[in-house]
């Protein structure tokens, strides 16, 4: 499928073609994870440049290079500029050319595997596009319109921020139908004066509706209010989600599955049964946001709901893994992608539906949460208690906070690093326990996940 041609990147951005015509399968902007037929845009930062790269991104198959200067040997380029720019010109370029159908996902907690259930669920109406992973910055949003194809009929992106003023020109760049925000909690208040200034900022992304929008949100959030009058603000048309007997798409009652949860739900009016293949409340609460984004957005709704049954957590997202020793197995839910004081506590829920065994945690420091750090990580007492947990190793520094909030009896040790806390939080492991791994990226939690995982007999982790 060619997804760009020399012509219309041409067209798109205003640059110079060089060398041969060149007709370009994908977009990429790392030279180490190029597929023969992408195009290579050399973007650059404050570390590097990524006209060093170029050639090796032609020795992977790169079609074509877009570049801010000429290249050694006149490869097949379109010379810009600036090359974000280009891409963001490319992405502008893209969203015109295509009829689809957009809705864009943004929140404090469950951005990734909202957009992930929303692209299963339209993609039983029609051609789907999605932002790949975590694409939601001022690098992933333009990479991923980039990389829509003209025929697709639905397109899902994924806005994320720290910053205020971040989102606005993500959002105007993707011209969203459909505008979800999943929640509003205490993440980033290292850059916030409050939870208010966030959902102001959450807020930005109505800035992009098209006419005639859509504004799915969180009704059991505390920020509900202020959201829906700034979504109104610009001509939305709001839709609230959740338990809140006012909500228009509203949980009726759930229960635990194998794996999942079956979910009974009033979605704008019209009743539906659905299971959804995760375990969680938070889950449960972010489908009803999917089904309510497409059945504003136009799609099937039935279709839409028996898909969701598909819906897995992405790695270090959730994925629960069973671990086969001599002993017995025991169970990792692999959380340790990212976290915010709102994503443990929705762990910590998932946590305590483990049966069988003892439930243990293991929690990193949370990244970016300003002068209430301390207090918000020891504040997490609260929650360890109400899903009945019976030990908890603390790794870094803010996480010290909470191992001093808790009983004697619960504290499994404290440690500096990932690495040292791994061998011995391992070696802890017995049949019938269930580990619960979380926190911030920079801790590299993964490494506890990974010394639990090893100790199977089968070697699969090894």
């Amino acid at each position: 499928m060619t997804l760009w041609t020399s012509d219309d990147a041409k067209a798109a951005t205003g640059g110079a073609v060089t060398g041969a015509p060149w007709a370009a399968s994908g977009v990429s902007i790392d030279s180490r994870t190029v597929a023969p037929g992408d195009l290579f845009v050399a973007l650059s930062g404050p570390n590097f440049d990524g006209h060093e790269f170029a050639a090796d991104a032609f020795d992977r198959g790169a079609a074509a290079a877009m570049v801010a200067r000429g290249l050694p040997a006149n490869p097949p380029t379109v010379v810009v500029d600036d090359t974000l720019d280009g891409l963001r010109a490319l992405a502008r370029f893209a969203r015109a050319r295509c009829g689809a159908r957009i809705a864009a996902v943004t929140g404090s907690a469950g951005k990734t595997g909202t957009k992930e259930a929303l692209k299963l669920a339209l993609a039983t109406s029609g051609a789907t596009h999605a932002s790949e992973s975590s694409y939601n910055n001022h690098w992933g949003v333009p990479l991923s319109l980039a990389r829509m194809p003209a025929a697709s009929e639905y397109g899902v992106f994924e806005v994320g921020m720290n910053h205020p003023g971040e989102i606005a020109p993500l959002a105007q760049m993707i011209g969203p139908h459909v505008a979800i925000v999943t929640t509003v909690e205490a993440a980033h208040l290292e850059f916030f004066a409050d939870t208010a200034a966030i959902a102001d900022s959450k807020a930005e992304v109505f800035e992009g509706l098209e006419p005639g929008g859509f504004a799915i949100l969180n009704r059991d959030n505390e920020h509900f209010d202020r959201l829906a009058a700034a979504a109104r603000g610009h001509g939305a048309e709001v839709i609230g989600f959740g338990a809140d007997e006012a909500a228009d798409a509203r949980v009726v009652a759930h229960h635990a599955t194998e794996g999942g949860t079956h979910v009974s739900a009033i979605i704008r009016g019209r009743a539906i049964e659905y299971t959804v293949g995760a375990p969680g409340v938070h889950w449960v609460r972010n489908s009803l946001a999917v089904l309510a984004a497409v059945d504003a957005i136009g799609a099937n709704l039935e279709l839409a709901a028996l898909a969701l049954a598909h819906v897995e957590p992405g790695p270090g997202r959730g994925t629960k893994i069973t671990v086969n020793t001599a002993a017995g197995q025991f169970d990792v839910f692999d959380d340790s992608y990212n976290a915010n004081p709102a994503s443990v506590r929705a762990a910590l829920e998932v946590l305590g539906g483990h049966v069988g065994g003892r439930r243990i945690m293991a929690l990193g420091d949370m990244g970016e949460l300003g002068p209430q750090t301390e207090s918000l990580h020891a504040g997490l007492a609260d929650a360890i208690s109400a899903a009945h947990v019976d030990l908890v190793f603390t790794v870094g520094t803010h996480t010290r906070a909470l191992d001093a909030a808790l009983p004697a009896t619960l504290r499994g040790g404290h440690f500096e690093t990932s690495d040292q806390a791994a061998q011995i939080i391992s070696e802890t492991a017995r049949a019938g326990d269930g580990f619960l791994v979380k926190g911030s990226n920079a801790m590299n939690m993964g490494a506890v996940v990974r010394a639990l995982v090893a100790t199977d007999v089968s070697g699969r982790g090894r």
